[in-house]
């Protein structure tokens, strides 16, 4: 398990872009499971929509990605620092099934497919209340900047 604090000391995303709020289990090359927990008070809802609130599908893969970096951090026993920057490099299938409102635990389920030449290949899945709320193969690289 990683608490908030832990995650932080990981990711370099902070509020309001920083979308794992909690990890359950992590398997190291495997699987990590994840939550958010989304409220009312998200930035993007005050817009998105306001008489019907509803996450945005691209913070939803947001949240996948950010969890999918903790998995790789994790696998490689790396620790990122200023200089490294974990980017996306690809989504593939990415399908929305539910909506996902305020009041919502959003569970990140990923898993490692692969990981080669420094690209690493994700199943990915967010769940609320065990029912798929969206899904994608995501493509990931972590990278040192100057």
């Amino acid at each position: 398990m990683m608490d908030i604090h832990q995650i932080l000391k990981k990711l370099p995303h902070r509020y309001p872009i920083l979308l794992v709020d909690r990890v359950l289990q992590v398997e190291k090359g495997e699987r990590i499971v994840a939550l958010k927990n989304v409220t009312i008070n998200e930035p993007y809802f005050v817009g998105h929509f306001p008489h019907r609130p509803v996450m945005p599908g691209v913070l939803i893969l947001e949240a996948l990605a950010q969890a999918s970096a903790l998995l790789a951090f994790a696998t490689d026993s790396t620790e990122p620092d200023e200089n490294t920057v974990y980017y996306f490099v690809g989504i593939d299938g990415a399908r929305f099934k539910r909506p996902v409102e305020p009041g919502d635990q959003l569970h990140l389920d990923v898993t490692l497919e692969r990981m080669k030449a420094g690209i690493a290949k994700f199943s990915a899945r967010a769940l609320v209340d065990g029912e798929l709320a969206a899904e994608a193969q995501l493509m990931c690289t972590i990278r040192k900047i100057a």
